[in-house]
């Protein structure tokens, strides 16, 4: 029953849904009593021949009257209870997406996307079942109970309704087993239901990559493994909950049996007439339900604290990312400088960054240039906070971004990412994410500045095409310029773009690089990238070499240096030469 402590505050936060469903379980509970009581009456009226049509349309209406009154009644606990626990699911899958928004990339890469989808929904699930079910059975469980025992002992007799209620300690010793082994199956079971739910989102989001590698019969070989897992799993939570109807049934069927046969002695002995022991065996048909009602309770409960306590661990994850004490609401502008003596990324023991020492001036663009994880993406990630410097600092006009919150500092920033990840929705949607009351005018707009208006125009419904799953119908160089244009619209001062014209071609790339220029005139674009191209009209040009820069300068100066940047330039020219049809001398 920890469970029930556990979600107190959400019972006390709705407590004038649940005391008013509650209150009118116990009056069903207790109007419930009226009709046994009268078809006592009747069976003796019947039996002393005193029986008229009067007293019998008396008794049909008090009947039909209490019958009336139970329907209203249960009605309205059901929409109190279950409305309850269906707000209670909707609170928590709130709690869940606000906190998987405030996680940090580190979080994403220790969990996975099944396992917090099968939280979101199977788990959920169980715990408003507990909510609305078990508060349900619960309260008939004690409430019916108690009133049918107490009328049974007062009204009609002491001696057999404690001898009927002899065998329900057995009741109590059996659920209380089973529940313990529930508890424990039925996680173990939902830890399955995240491994499969895991399975086929990777399976489904990697589909072409298993075609192109001819893997379906491994794929297919493995999910059968993984669904006989569950399959096996919840057999095994199947056959704990198929003992509580059996054990309840015969425990039920002994008390009856002991009620009946004692009461007919009663009977014969005078001690009770026959009409109270129609009514006490009536009474004994109305113990049948809170005694299932607490092997329910039992299955239920222990359910929903097993996910429940799935829920809380999941919740309990501190982000590494977050407003530090004082941080005021404002959005920075102004210069950017770098001081970080050293980034390490979580759990790795090489730094990503060193002796980063930089500064951007406002209005200026900085090329950002290396190998294959040289530190070129980390460095945009530090600014964007996240991950957060360690040892260092990050200032943009003379304050620290860890001054100011996070929705302040973002505020300040445009960011095309690596991944280029687009939502299941029309084309204008994806470019108006960050801006929703955009018109079309200007979504058009940023489209012609990525390059990206014409191909959307070639599209069957043009900007209203929806592009699938991640983008999954689009190109590589359509996603990269619908990215750029997505973080184009938000129109903030600081833009990153990071490695995300590796997709287009030349030609596209200097038109894009162009309309960037004479576009965002006195506004600060970093450009992290491998194609040195993009980055020849940059103010400043950086090179990392093993989290270090190595190189610094503009273009011109770069290939006077003879360094990295002069030979990879050359390369990069040469081949751009060849794929172009040009002859090597």
């Amino acid at each position: 029953m920890r469970v029930f402590r556990d979600l107190m505050w959400f019972f006390k936060e709705h407590r004038y849904k649940y005391v008013s469903g509650i209150s009118m379980l116990v009056i069903v509970s207790i109007i419930g009593l009226v009709p046994p009581r009268v078809v006592g009456i009747l069976v003796n009226q019947f039996g002393s021949r005193t029986l008229t049509m009067a007293h019998l349309w008396e008794g049909i209406g008090a009947i039909a009257v209490t019958a009336g009154l139970t329907y209203v009644l249960r009605y309205w606990w059901r929409i109190y209870l279950f409305g309850g626990s269906i707000q209670l699911a909707t609170e928590l899958r709130r709690q869940l997406y606000e906190h998987f928004t405030k996680m940090s990339p580190r979080f994403y890469h220790q969990k996975r996307i099944g396992d917090l989808m099968a939280h979101s929904t199977n788990d959920v699930q169980a715990v408003q079942e507990t909510a609305g079910d078990g508060i349900l059975t619960l309260v008939d469980s004690i409430a019916t109970g108690t009133v049918v025992v107490v009328t049974m002992a007062v009204l009609i007799n002491w001696k057999l309704t404690l001898l009927s209620l002899l065998p329900l300690p057995i009741i109590a010793v059996a659920m209380s087993y089973y529940g313990r082994q529930l508890h424990e199956r039925f996680e173990k079971a939902q830890a399955a239901f995240s491994d499969i739910n895991d399975r086929v989102q990777e399976h489904i989001t990697g589909v072409r990559v298993v075609r192109a590698f001819g893997q379906e019969a491994w794929e297919r070989e493995t999910f059968v493994a993984l669904s006989r897992d569950v399959v096996n799993k919840n057999v095994a939570v199947a056959k704990i909950d198929a003992l509580f109807d059996p054990t309840t049934s015969a425990i039920v069927g002994v008390s009856y049996f002991l009620s009946v046969a004692v009461g007919a002695v009663f009977v014969v002995h005078k001690q009770i007439n026959l009409g109270e022991l129609t009514t006490f065996t009536m009474y004994l048909g109305q113990l049948i339900w809170p005694m299932m009602a607490f092997g329910f309770l039992f299955n239920t409960v222990e359910r929903g604290s097993a996910s429940y306590d799935r829920i809380q661990r999941l919740l309990a994850i501190e982000p590494d990312v977050e407003d530090r004490p004082g941080a005021i609401e404002v959005v920075p502008s102004g210069d950017i400088s770098f001081d970080i003596r050293e980034f390490r990324y979580p759990e790795t023991d090489l730094p990503a960054l060193r002796d980063v020492r930089l500064t951007v001036r406002q209005g200026e663009t900085l090329g950002i240039v290396g190998r294959l994880g040289a530190g070129k993406s980390t460095l945009l990630r530090l600014l964007l906070r996240e991950f957060d410097v360690t040892s260092g600092d990050i200032h943009i006009g003379g304050r620290s971004i860890y001054d100011v919150t996070l929705h302040g500092l973002r505020g300040a920033i445009s960011y095309a990412p690596q991944d280029d990840f687009l939502f299941s929705a029309s084309v204008a949607e994806n470019i108006a994410f960050a801006a929703t009351d955009a018109g079309q005018t200007e979504i058009e707009r940023v489209a012609k500045i990525a390059s990206v208006h014409d191909d959307i125009l070639s599209f069957a419904e043009g900007y209203d095409t929806v592009v699938g799953e991640r983008g999954v119908t689009l190109s590589g160089g359509q996603k990269q310029r619908i990215s750029i244009a997505r973080a184009l619209l938000l129109d903030a001062e600081i833009l990153l773009l990071d490695d995300t014209l590796s997709a287009v071609d030349a030609r596209t790339e200097t038109h894009i690089l162009d309309e960037l220029r004479n576009n965002r005139a006195n506004r600060t674009t970093l450009i992290a990238t491998h194609r040195l191209s993009a980055v020849e009209h940059a103010d400043h040009i950086i090179v990392i070499e093993d989290g270090r820069i190595v190189e610094r300068g503009n273009h011109d100066a770069l290939l006077a240096q003879d360094g990295w940047y002069a030979d990879m330039y050359r390369r990069q020219q040469l081949e751009a030469l060849v794929e172009q049809g040009g002859v090597v001398e």
